[in-house]
Formats: structure tokens, C-alpha cells, sequence
């Protein structure tokens, strides 16, 4: 029997030390990832993943994909002179005007299509002389701007490269409040940035940045020179384009805007199409029902826009709309706010009749608007 245990305990140890040698210098044998550090220590090291696979709760794959199509964008201007700058006598009594150097800008945009159309916020490029594209991959280019809509911030822009990086427009009216998002851009010139977050609220408006707003509000990080940027959704698909952050101190807060890609298709169209955005206008002069203007006209309804003057021999006053009527319905859909009211209008198709429902006391009445066009509005102070 005790010849049998020393037979026994010479295998186990003759076996144990085979196994220290090969995790020692063959770990791959045995199954195990490990590296011999420079102080003679054995590392494990996990197994690295396949590029196309992303860890769990990652959003790696998004990124990659969204990010080849996202560019940063350069501008300079240069500032206006005094007619009377280069007089001599002029200099004396108010000193230099100006040095006479550039304004430099920064900000982003998003390639849509191969043949080199971009998307941007019209803030970006305003005004600019010079408009240079940065891509991801350090390649460099003009840009010409094709069409501006001030009222909507958003601008088209075109660079003349090859093997251009695009990225897929999504559905924006999909989203939801909880939905997960990735913010990229390049804010403060630091290079490309992706951060992510949840989208925390929709259809904000009554902000006083642009004339129609409809803005997804996210919690991602939004910085200045994220303007113009992609707002993605897991998949990697532009579902909204960084426009504005709330901030008391410059930096992000959590509270941060961007145009839906649903209203950036329709820019897109009409400046590609016509070269300017066409909107409907109707001649009227709406506000929010309260229990005051309520009063003083008379009005019985409890939701819609309470219109409280019409333009003379504008499409509204032909089709028989009064100071006092409530409009609840434009084209077969709702509206409840001014801001509802203004973009459903813009969405009519000029000379073509629409449909408004309306509450005129206690009757509801239903009309045909022939929109026209509407007139071009003055900018606004950002």
C-alpha cells in the first residue's frame, strides 16, 4: 500500500509541474491568455472581442458607423473697416478700427450624400468668406454653400471629394423620451467627440432660437462647436442635428437641443429642389388662448389658437377667417399652440387649398385656405 502512495504522489507532483511549465510558457495550450511582464509576473489578458462585436451596453458599433460622416467645419471672416480707416486724420481722433484680422469659427456638419452635400447649422457659416471642411479621416476641402433657411437655423452646404463617408438619415418622429442617443461633434476644436445620453424630452419650442422650432432635447453633452453636429440613435442613423444648449456658463448643463431630421429633410428638398425653402402663409395674427382674450372675444372653445387679427385681402380674410375664431385643425391635424399653428401653415403647400376647422362661438366651422407665400422673415438675434 505504501508503495502504491509514493507512486501516486511522484505522478501528481510530476504532473503539477508539467502544468506550471506550459501556463508559464505555452498558455495558449492550456487554454489561458497571459503575457510575461517586464518584472517576470504572469498576466492574464482577456480575449480581445472581433471588431464587429461590441461589449455589452456599448455603443461602439454606432459610433463607428455615424462618425466617418460627421466633419468639423471652419470659417473666417474677414471684419468690416471704416470707409475712412486708411485716413490719416481719421486714425488720429478715433485710433485703429479694427486690426484687420480674420474672425475665425468653428462647428460641425453631417455628409448626407456621395456627391459631397453636407448639413449644418446656418449659425456655422453665417456671414462667413471662408468655409473649410475638416473630415474624419484628416482629408481637407472648400465648401460652397448651396442654400440657407434662417428660420429653421439650418444650412446645405457642398465640398467636391471622392469616397465620401455618408451616414443614414433616420425617422426622427420614431423617437422616444428615454431613447438612448450619441451626440458627435467637435467641441472647442479639440478633435472629434462622441458622448452619449437619453432624449429627455420632444417637441420643445417657444424657445425664442429660431421662428420653427420642434426641438429634440437631449442630455448628451453639447458644447460649443458641436453645432451642426449628428444627433445618432443606437444604430448609428441621424435622427437630428446639435443645434443649441441651455448654459449659464458656457459648458453643457444636460440641456441641449437638436432639429429633427424630419424638418431638415424638408430644407434639404426645397434647396436642392428650388434653391430656397417655400412655406405656407395664411395672413394671421394668432395667440394662446387665456381666460382674458378669451373674454374679450367671446370664445367658447377650450383648446386651439385664438387668432386675433387677419390681414386684409390675405389668404385667411378671402377664405372667411374673423378676428375672434379659434383654429383647432389645419389640413386634418390638431393644433393647440401658436407654435403648432406656425408649422402646420409652413407645411401647406402654397396655391394648393387646405382645410381649417375652426370654432366660431359656438358653432364649428369649416373653411378652404388657399396658402400664399410666406415672406421672408428678418434674422433673428441669436
Amino acid at each position: 500500500m505504501r508503495r502504491y502512495w509514493l507512486v501516486f504522489s511522484q505522478a501528481v507532483t510530476v504532473v503539477l509541474a508539467a502544468y506550471f511549465v506550459l501556463t508559464t510558457l505555452k498558455p495558449e495550450w492550456v487554454g489561458r491568455n497571459s503575457t510575461l511582464g517586464t518584472t517576470g509576473i504572469s498576466l492574464i489578458e482577456a480575449p480581445a472581442l472581433p471588431p464587429t462585436v461590441a461589449p455589452p451596453g456599448s455603443y461602439r458599433l454606432a459610433a463607428q458607423r455615424a462618425s466617418a460622416a460627421v466633419v468639423s467645419i471652419n470659417t473666417s471672416k474677414v471684419p468690416d473697416r471704416h470707409p475712412q480707416a486708411n485716413d490719416p486724420w481719421f486714425r488720429f481722433f478715433f485710433g485703429e478700427q479694427g486690426n484687420g484680422q480674420p474672425q475665425a469659427g468653428l462647428g460641425s456638419g453631417v455628409i448626407i450624400s456621395a456627391d459631397g452635400y453636407l448639413l449644418t447649422n446656418n449659425h456655422v457659416v453665417e456671414g462667413a468668406d471662408e468655409i473649410e471642411v475638416v473630415l474624419n479621416d484628416s482629408r481637407r476641402a472648400r465648401a460652397k454653400v448651396i442654400g440657407t433657411d434662417p428660420e429653421s437655423d439650418l444650412a446645405i452646404l457642398k465640398v467636391e471629394l471622392d469616397r465620401l463617408p455618408v451616414i443614414t438619415l433616420g425617422n426622427s418622429d420614431t423617437l422616444q423620451v428615454g431613447d438612448h442617443v450619441l451626440a458627435i461633434g467637435n467641441p472647442f476644436g479639440v478633435g472629434q467627440t462622441v458622448t452619449s445620453g437619453i432624449v429627455s424630452a420632444l417637441g420643445r419650442n417657444q424657445l425664442g432660437i429660431n421662428t420653427f422650432e420642434n426641438f429634440i432635447q437631449t442630455d448628451a453633452a453639447i458644447n460649443p462647436g458641436n453645432s451642426g453636429g449628428a444627433l445618432v440613435d443606437v444604430n448609428g442613423t441621424l435622427m437630428g442635428i446639435n443645434t443649441a444648449i441651455y448654459s449659464r456658463s458656457g459648458g453643457s448643463m444636460g440641456i441641449g437641443f437638436a432639429i429633427p431630421v424630419s424638418t431638415a429633410k424638408l430644407v434639404l428638398e426645397g434647396i436642392v429642389k428650388d434653391g430656397v425653402v417655400t412655406r405656407g402663409w395664411i395672413g394671421v395674427e394668432p395667440a394662446e388662448l387665456s381666460p382674458e382674450l378669451m373674454e374679450t372675444f367671446g370664445v367658447k372653445a377650450k383648446k386651439g389658437v385664438l387668432i386675433t387679427g387677419v390681414l386684409q385681402n390675405g389668404p385667411a380674410a378671402q377664405s372667411g377667417i374673423r378676428p375672434g375664431d379659434v383654429i383647432m385643425q389645419v389640413a386634418g391635424k390638431q393644433v393647440a399652440t401658436v407654435s403648432e399653428l406656425l408649422s402646420s401653415v409652413a407645411a401647406l403647400k402654397p396655391g394648393a387649398a387646405a382645410k381649417v376647422r375652426l370654432q366660431r362661438r359656438e358653432d364649428t366651422v369649416e373653411v378652404n385656405v388657399t396658402p400664399g407665400v410666406r415672406p421672408k422673415a428678418r434674422p433673428i438675434q441669436r
